[in-house]
């Protein structure tokens, strides 16, 4: 009988090596030579493009203390608020109303010509503040239309904490 626990002991230990190992594999996403997308953790050596995909299942550590319905939110429309140096009262105001509101967010300063440029590209404006929140935009600081769309996300209305405003960048635009 002892034996028998032995090896289900061991048997237990290298099933959760192998499990743990598993959750390390990395993802990608490629498409091939004729254009069909493909998934997998090796990507086809011929393929035309390749993406390493990141999941974020697990909230980051500084997250974890949040009610479910903000890391949900937090996870399915991730908040950035997009400033620089010349915008003063309207960028204050936007990132007042998410630190009231106790949004998890990513702050980012447009300082050099390639920040600018990068962030015109991809948002399709030039204004600050600007909000991006999961894939949408909110252009120009409107109290109200920026509430109704993070109610529409699945913030909460009144937070339960109140978050420190970013002190620097977090990173630029790449």
């Amino acid at each position: 009988m002892l034996e028998f626990l032995i090896k289900r002991y061991f048997v237990s230990v290298a099933l959760l090596l192998v499990t743990y190992g598993c959750a390390q594999a990395e993802i990608y996403r490629w498409v091939d030579k004729s254009r069909m997308m493909h998934y997998g953790d090796i990507p086809e050596v011929e393929a035309i493009s390749v993406e390493r995909i990141k999941f974020r299942d697990i909230p980051e550590a500084e997250y974890a203390y949040l009610p479910y319905e903000t890391r949900l939110a937090m996870q399915k429309f991730p908040v950035t608020l997009y400033l620089a140096s010349n915008c003063n009262e309207p960028c204050q105001q936007a990132r007042d109303l998410l630190i009231k509101r106790g949004i998890p967010f990513a702050e980012k300063n447009l300082v050099t010509k390639d920040d600018i440029d990068a962030f015109k590209l991809e948002s399709g404006g030039d204004t600050v503040p600007m909000l991006k929140m999961g894939k949408s935009w909110l252009k120009y600081f409107e109290a109200e239309q920026w509430n109704s769309e993070l109610d529409i996300a699945g913030y909460p209305k009144l937070a339960p904490y109140r978050p420190q405003a970013p002190t620097a960048t977090l990173q630029s635009i790449q």
